[in-house]
């Protein structure tokens, strides 16, 4: 495998068991992602956008198929390795900010770095808040601060341990139009002054559109959108003329 890729899925399949029989979320998915790069993952509810996100970041486990991560076969590792490899390499950022409310803003951002054994966390943590803006909210708890705001501690939270690949699940969904963008600003500010590998899920197309991919999800199917393909307000690919490349 490639030392370039940060993610390689192979032939991934995720299904489960129903009262009406076996149901399969995710039918035979093939991806790659190279360090660094920005991805998008596009597709109407109950496409299964969220269920392949949980997959790549070791929250789940697939019914077949393979997944690497950062060069880590995530089929040869139990849950206390899943663990391990998250805790070096991934970050995650959620559409409903999962900061803990009894902490403050800079509470908040420490708290991985110190669960990581990071040195100088308070300091680093000051300077991720004071990055996005925020040195003057250090002690404000999550429910003193706008949504907006709150956002932008995620994000702070999620870049302080440096992770080779940042999960963003809709991370401007619950955001208005001025607070999305300033958000978005600073997710790929960030992204390419850390060098961090991106993989968002979003049913926001102008975000979508700052990725340098952007793959479509429906019914389980993953495609990559081609220079001349077009997505629509919720999230399906209009392909061009062009045959429609399977994403590899």
């Amino acid at each position: 495998m490639s030392d370039n890729r940060a993610i390689t899925v192979n032939n991934l399949i995720k299904s489960v068991a129903t009262q009406e029989g076996e149901l399969t979320i995710l039918n035979g998915i093939n991806m790659d992602v190279k360090l660094g790069e920005s991805v998008a993952i596009l597709g109407p509810s109950g496409s299964g956008k969220s269920t392949l996100l949980g997959l790549l970041a070791a929250l789940d486990s697939p019914t077949s198929g393979d997944i690497y991560l950062d060069g880590s076969a995530l089929h040869g590792l139990n849950e206390e390795g899943k663990a391990a490899l998250r805790k070096q390499k991934v970050s995650f950022i959620f559409q409903s900010f999962m900061l803990v409310d009894t902490l403050n803003a800079l509470e908040n951002v420490m708290l991985p770095a110190e669960l990581s054994g990071i040195e100088r966390a308070k300091e680093k943590a000051e300077a991720m808040l004071e990055r996005v803006g925020l040195s003057h909210r250090l002690t404000h708890f999550p429910n003193q601060l706008s949504g907006g705001e709150q956002q932008r501690v995620a994000i702070a939270r999620a870049f302080i341990c440096e992770p080779k690949v940042l999960f963003a699940d809709e991370p401007t969904g619950n955001l208005d139009g001025a607070n999305s963008e300033k958000v978005a600003d600073m997710l790929f500010e960030l992204n390419r002054e850390s060098d961090t590998t991106l993989v968002l899920v979003t049913h926001d197309l102008q975000l979508a559109s700052r990725c340098e991919r952007q793959f479509s999800m429906q019914a389980g199917k993953l495609t990559e959108s081609k220079k001349d393909d077009q997505i629509d307000d919720k999230g399906h690919l209009q392909h061009s003329s062009a045959a429609l490349t399977e994403a590899t």
